[in-house]
């Protein structure tokens, strides 16, 4: 069966279409600029050159329909006609606690959906419009919701609550959720199989580091704790997110900067991080080669950043009271070699040491650690769509 994988955000749609026996990526693509003037698609079919199309979508179904229109081409195309998709797998970001697994999508899933929209604004409505296009596109054809809360949902009470008056958490599920719960789920499993480990008896530790960043503790196959919160601004240092502050920092500088509370929490998401330590940019590629050339910002945004990792790392370790596994994924994750090194620094305590030329490797499944390690260090590139896809068809017959 071929899964169509959407994502779907508020003016983009990125998708990929997966033969589920062979797990191949038949084409993917990206639409961007929907709603507005200079829309565009770009469409790859496996093994052949990309082809950009520039076309008006007004709306999230014309780009739906665009997308169909290119996986069926005589040229472009990779199937022959649409029968040939056999579910769509769709990427929500908030279940809140209603979805604690993936789930065939109803009336009654996309009203559950959106009243979850509060706890992600910018996200789920988005998502819901993907929902609602593909349905227009596609009718009868099964779609199933993937959530990026899901697998968090087997965290303790102790993990999960704050401390704040309960009363908040009984009236408005005031509590931590966590993101990212795909990518860590795929890659404890991943790295669970690659080590012939049985991930039923395991300790692991999982880094997502990209421009959204989130640490995971995996307990048994289970995430019993993560760094990002309510919303994906808690926890990590990341491009433009600031991560953990003392709540107190929102007053002091919104009244010294007379910003309003809208305006702060814009500060909080978009222009801290490293972005705003460095005064450079987002882009770890880029405060690398700012650090290189003695830019001590850039320099010092990078150390900052590593130190919350291993903190988090450190805090982790605590909980499960011992690792097994440490690993790093996502873009960042994936590609930073320095960064990598940066936070491992910090684990000698754990018998942790690292092999520099495996380290130097970007974008592989590779054991990082030396062979005398104490604790395996892995990094294992995430593959979201894939475990959406599988997901999908698991729940579709």
């Amino acid at each position: 069966m071929n899964v169509l994988v959407i994502n779907c955000g508020s003016s983009s749609l990125k998708y990929q279409l997966i033969d589920s026996v062979s797990e191949n990526v038949l084409a993917k693509g990206l639409c961007e600029r929907i709603t507005i003037d200079g829309s565009r698609l770009t469409h790859t079919p496996a093994g052949r050159d990309k082809v950009v199309i520039e076309k008006p979508m007004p709306d999230h179904t014309a780009a739906v329909k665009l997308v169909l229109e290119e996986l069926t081409d005589p040229e472009n195309g990779v199937i022959q006609s649409l029968e040939e998709i056999g579910a769509v797998g769709h990427r929500i970001v908030h279940g809140g606690e209603k979805f604690a697994a993936s789930t065939v999508i109803t009336d009654e899933v996309v009203q559950a959906i959106e009243e979850c929209n509060d706890l992600a604004p910018l996200h789920n409505p988005a998502n819901l419009i993907g929902i609602n296009a593909c349905k227009e596109c596609m009718p009868g054809v099964p779609m199933v919701a993937v959530f990026d809360t899901a697998f968090h949902q087997t965290m303790p009470k102790k993990a999960y609550l704050y401390g704040l008056p309960y009363e908040y958490y009984e009236k408005y599920k005031v509590r931590r959720y966590g993101f990212h719960g795909t990518s860590h789920s795929y890659v404890s499993k991943r790295a669970a199989q690659i080590l012939n480990l049985d991930i039923k008896n395991s300790k692991m530790i999982v880094c997502h580091l990209g421009n959204g960043a989130s640490v995971c503790a995996v307990l048994n196959g289970e995430s019993v704790d993560t760094s990002m919160g309510l919303t994906p601004l808690e926890g990590l240092i990341m491009g433009t997110r600031s991560g953990d502050i003392d709540p107190a920092i929102m007053e002091f500088i919104s009244k010294k900067e007379q910003l309003s509370l809208e305006e702060m929490m814009t500060v909080l998401n978009k222009k801290s991080g490293v972005a705003g330590l460095s005064k450079v940019s987002s882009d770890f590629r880029d405060l690398d080669a700012a650090a290189a050339q003695g830019n001590e910002l850039a320099a010092d945004a990078l150390q900052v950043y590593a130190y919350r990792v291993a903190k988090y790392i450190g805090s982790y370790v605590a909980a499960m009271n011992g690792v097994d596994v440490i690993c790093f994924t996502a873009g960042v994750g994936e590609n930073n070699s320095a960064v990598r090194k940066m936070v491992c620094e910090y684990l000698g305590y754990l018998g942790i040491a690292i092999d520099d030329e495996k380290n130097a490797l970007r974008g592989e499944e590779v054991t990082i650690s030396t062979e005398d390690s104490r604790v395996r260090v892995m990094v294992i590139p995430t593959n979201e769509e894939l475990a959406i896809a599988r997901e999908t068809v698991a729940l579709v017959p």
